[in-house]
């Protein structure tokens, strides 16, 4: 992984971070939208980014320095933060190492790559996300709590602070913070805790909502009603056995854990998560969906530890081996991770055939086109433009603190599409400022030869950088 993080692969929302943390190099208490040029709000601009931004701007360091950093810092956080949390649950010396194991290729035999979920292949594509970062903080958030609650609890400090941990994860990643939210649940029930354990954990729950309340880049409360996300997460309700069929083993491991103690924290996890996910699927809102590693991480930690501490004997022996083969199954699922590191030229064919290629990215255009200039550009192209310091006419990602997102989506349309007149296209450029545009001759938009447009570069995939001409 830190040879990835070497390379940084770019696929998926990567350009959304780097903007995020370009803006906050500008501007860090003010920057604005990350994506185009309005004054709005973002769900982006979270304590970690903010960390991010002013490291950039302290240091001068590149964006994708910077991100690099930030990869290096999350992967240590989840590393540290999966080996306390199982040391909470095994003191077998085995168990931590076989757990990342189990996190990282105890999955399915179809790659699955999404944000917060833990898959080698998907880490290695989001380890500069925030999600990473938040989901390393949950762990050490579980482990904290649970040790907190054994015994005599632990004293106002330690619980405070873990609200403001709390805090700190939901605003970096929302999706990560239901998963933090239900583990720590889950933590509580197994506990069994007390009067004075639940009003010292009352009292840090009151600080971390306070904080979440106070924090002044984005009002969190307003997404409880974000609309739009179902048909994007409707994907984590297909394909559930090729994806994760390999999970069951830890199931069987979660029933054997069950049978000594239905509060196993592991257990009451596994059963949270089901309940939510289930429920997203019969009620059709697919976004609950992303609550899907609160019932596979559990099981797959489940799955390690059972294996680890499993007296010796013919019955450990068998649970080794067949263990030792489904992550023999999931390392071969996700080798072609390994090109993220060798290149695609370096691999076997087997395994060059499995590989997708990371995106090129809009370095080409930095010669000319500055930050704060607008580009005309396409969905997949507007999702990379805006790392580079630029902005889009139309933001690449969904907005909900954006008002004119739909007229601006509009407005992209019309300019690309066939049929439309000059006139209108050249309106849709001066409406928006739009100073260059990317495109690809089959895209549309206006013809290369228009007074209106002096082309300055070409790019990969036939694409072709023009300077609107004023």
């Amino acid at each position: 992984m830190l040879l990835v993080i070497v390379r940084l692969p770019w696929d998926g929302d990567l350009g959304i971070h780097a903007a995020t943390v370009e803006r906050l190099r500008h501007r860090l208490f003010d920057p604005g939208n990350p994506l185009v040029q309005e004054d709005t709000p973002s769900p982006y601009y979270s304590p970690w980014t903010v960390f991010l931004g002013a490291v950039a701007r302290l240091t001068g360091l590149s964006v994708w320095v910077v991100l690099r950093i930030a990869a290096v810092m999350s992967l240590t956080l989840l590393v540290t933060g999966v080996r306390r949390y199982v040391r909470t649950l095994s003191a077998h010396r085995l168990a931590p190492p076989l757990a990342l194991l189990c996190l990282m290729f105890l999955w399915g035999t179809q790659v699955f790559n999404w944000s917060g979920f833990l898959g080698l292949n998907s880490l290695a594509l989001t380890v500069a996300y925030p999600s990473v970062f938040a989901l390393g903080m949950a762990f050490h958030l579980w482990a904290l709590l649970t040790r907190s609650l054994k015994d005599e609890p632990a004293g106002w400090v330690v619980f405070l602070g873990l609200g403001a941990m709390w805090a700190v994860i939901l605003l970096s990643h929302q999706f990560t913070g239901v998963v933090t939210t239900l583990g720590a649940l889950a933590t509580v029930i197994a506990a069994r805790a007390g009067r004075r354990a639940l009003l010292r954990l009352g009292a840090g729950i009151l600080l971390g909502v306070t904080v979440i309340t106070l924090w002044p880049y984005y009002d969190f409360f307003a997404l409880l009603h974000a609309g739009g996300l179902e048909a994007i997460h409707q994907p984590l309700y297909q394909h559930l056995l090729v994806r994760f069929g390999l999970v069951l083993l830890g199931v069987v491991a979660l029933a054997v854990r069950a049978r000594r103690d239905l509060r196993d924290p592991l257990v009451v996890f596994f059963l949270l998560g089901v309940l939510v996910f289930a429920a997203g699927g019969l009620s059709g809102h697919y976004s609950w969906g992303r609550a899907l590693p609160v019932a596979l991480v559990p099981a797959q930690l489940a799955a390690a530890v059972e294996v680890a501490g499993a007296a010796r004997g013919t019955l450990r022996k068998v649970a080794a081996g067949v263990l030792a083969a489904a992550l023999g199954i999931g390392v071969w699922t996700q080798v072609q991770t390994v090109g993220y590191v060798v290149g695609r030229s370096a691999l076997p064919g087997a395994v060059a055939a499995k590989y997708r290629l990371p995106w090129v990215g809009y370095h080409w255009i930095t010669p000319w086109v500055r930050y704060g200039d607008v580009v005309m550009a396409n969905t997949w192209a507007a999702r990379q433009v805006p790392a580079y310091g630029a902005y889009t006419v139309a933001p690449g990602y969904p907005d909900f603190f954006l008002p004119d997102e739909a007229k601006r989506e509009a407005a992209v349309r019309t300019y690309f599409d066939a049929g439309v007149s000059r006139a209108a296209r050249l309106g849709v450029l001066r409406s928006y400022g739009v100073r260059w545009i990317v495109q690809r001759p089959a895209e549309g938009g206006l013809p290369p030869g228009d007074p209106a447009l002096r082309r300055v570069a070409s790019g990969p995939g036939g694409q072709v950088l023009y300077e609107v001409v004023r």
